[in-house]
């Protein structure tokens, strides 16, 4: 039992909230029973050491198994301990220590993509986070996060994921110049959303929407830099039929990425092999 929150391990944990912590030692913080699972069911090679307080161990069964199974160790740690170690002010019991992924852009991106989600100079971890759980439920094939966006292993981010972040294949830190140019490389369409272009609706009528296709969505006030849309093959825009100045960003990638999908499944998900 770890009981003493000013241990030079419980600090080693806790410094993960900060990002020149975290890219240093390449490991990031996993936080709730949710989260922990995913990370637990779908990328244990890259999990670490989870610690629970007693009352979680005793309420989330489960994810001592999973730990077990994967030859990971689980500290049982005091409430003082854990909520030193966790970045929210109320943590659930939960926190794992987790490798970043060195995925690359090319090996995150198959030969014929679908579907590919874009962030450029997302700035709101609670946006990109949400946009990554949006891409995962549209069964996206990977997610890019530009060079000049959020961290996306901000504990922030991760938490807004909600354990999405272990499904899908996350690229971070490349131009924006070189996501387009690897989209356009893989066949994709680049459909970059911003309020001066044409409206979703009549795209989607013209059958553009079934397409494969990479979303290319920017920041938060700015929007989408002039380079960004000059290599954009269509600019789509959100008609909106309400008296609001504009649409929040996740919301906005929401209805965007799950038209795509709509068009590219007119007959609703695929069956994957374990449900055939």
């Amino acid at each position: 039992m770890i009981d003493n929150p000013r241990s030079p391990r419980v600090r080693a944990v806790a410094k993960l909230a900060k990002k020149s912590r975290r890219h240093d030692a390449g490991l990031f913080l996993v936080e709730g029973p949710q989260a922990v699972r995913e990370a637990l069911t779908h990328r244990p090679d890259g999990a670490g050491e989870v610690f629970m307080t007693e009352a979680a161990m005793a309420k989330h069964g489960d994810l001592k198994k999973l730990a077990t199974a994967a030859g990971i160790p689980i500290e049982p740690v005091t409430e003082d301990v854990l909520k030193q170690m966790a970045d929210t002010p109320t943590p659930q019991g939960v926190v794992a220590v987790h490798q970043m992924s060195t995925l690359t852009l090319q090996s995150a991106i198959k030969e014929s993509p679908q579907l590919v989600v874009i962030l450029d100079q997302v700035s709101d971890p609670g946006n990109a986070g949400t946009i990554i759980r949006v891409a995962v439920a549209a069964g996206a094939d990977a997610v890019i996060v530009t060079d000049d966006s959020v961290d996306i292993y901000n504990p922030k981010v991760v938490r807004s994921t909600t354990g999405s972040l272990f499904h899908i294949p996350v690229v971070r830190g490349v131009s924006v110049k070189k996501a387009l140019n690897a989209m356009h490389k893989a066949g994709c369409q680049v459909l970059a959303a911003d309020m001066s272009g044409e409206p979703l609706p009549a795209l989607a009528k013209k059958g553009v929407l079934a397409k494969p296709t990479a979303w290319l969505f920017g920041n938060e006030a700015h929007g989408l830099g002039d380079k960004a849309l000059a290599h954009a093959d269509q600019v789509v825009s959100i008609p909106q039929y309400g008296p609001v100045e504009s649409m929040n960003l996740a919301t906005a990638a929401s209805v965007c990425v799950f038209q795509s999908a709509f068009a590219q499944h007119p007959d609703g998900p695929p069956v994957s092999e374990a449900d055939s």
